[in-house]
């Protein structure tokens, strides 16, 4: 196996328990479901933006990250604005 195939099978890998991670939380509150699924999509983003330039992983780590804190933030702000 070479190293595209292993760098796209370790990310298809994270990918699927970010998934399955996500659905099995969604009974919490909306800053925790936010930054989940902001993790996944951001993960699936960087994906594609980091297979262009040949760095799968290192975009998928970073759409991670940033998708993270980005639906952590949305979420805890809709869930500020629900409680008024």
């Amino acid at each position: 196996m070479n190293k595209l195939n292993t760098n796209r099978s370790r990310t298809l890998g994270l990918s699927a328990i970010l998934l399955s991670v996500s659905l099995s939380l969604g009974g919490c509150n909306n800053a925790l479901q936010g930054g989940l699924s902001g993790g996944f999509l951001g993960a699936l983003g960087g994906m594609a933006v980091g297979a262009a330039g040949g760095h799968m992983g290192r975009g998928a780590a970073v759409g991670a990250a940033l998708g993270a804190i980005g639906g952590a933030v949305i979420g805890d702000q809709n869930d500020r604005n629900a409680r008024r």
